[in-house]
């Protein structure tokens, strides 16, 4: 899956890591947090899928890449949210793996779902959820979820 940095230009995912380490490096004194998030759109030729990955230095700025694909086969608005999940789940996964392999096992990647309590996603809070915890991250939900609904958004439209 190749990303995109808006600063950097066109990467692979161990790039990416790689690149968060060095961000990291450059100020061992303030407290980072990883993000993942995808969000989607409907179009005609299909949905477009967004996935984000954000490194936020706490109180000094952020650093974000994304990755887009477009899938023609689903239909439901529930389909494309579970869809969302499983791709910022599979994301976070994959993020982790690189960063043990970098000696960074102590980082932990927070999952932001583009879901909320104000609309129809709100009947697929509890599934969504549940799936992401069960599956040893942390989970956010709108307002709290600017990984999905902020950054990956801005590129899916």
């Amino acid at each position: 899956m190749g990303f995109t940095s808006p600063s950097k230009g066109k990467m692979e995912l161990e790039e990416v890591v790689i690149d968060i380490l060095d961000y990291i490096a450059e100020d061992m004194s303030r407290t980072y947090q990883l993000i993942v998030g995808t969000d989607s759109h409907s179009r005609e030729q299909g949905n477009c899928f967004v996935s984000a990955i954000i490194i936020h230095r706490l109180g000094k700025g952020a650093r974000y890449y994304y990755s887009k694909i477009t899938d023609k086969r689903i239909q439901s608005m529930q389909q494309r949210i579970f869809y969302e999940a499983s791709l910022s789940l599979s994301l976070a996964d994959q993020l982790e793996s690189y960063l043990k392999q970098n000696g960074r096992d102590d980082m932990k990647v927070e999952i932001h779902l583009d879901i909320g309590t104000q609309g129809e996603t709100k009947e697929l809070i509890k599934e969504i959820t549940g799936m992401i915890i069960g599956s040893g991250f942390d989970a956010k939900i709108k307002p709290d979820a600017c990984a999905a609904s902020t950054v990956a958004d801005k590129y899916t439209k």
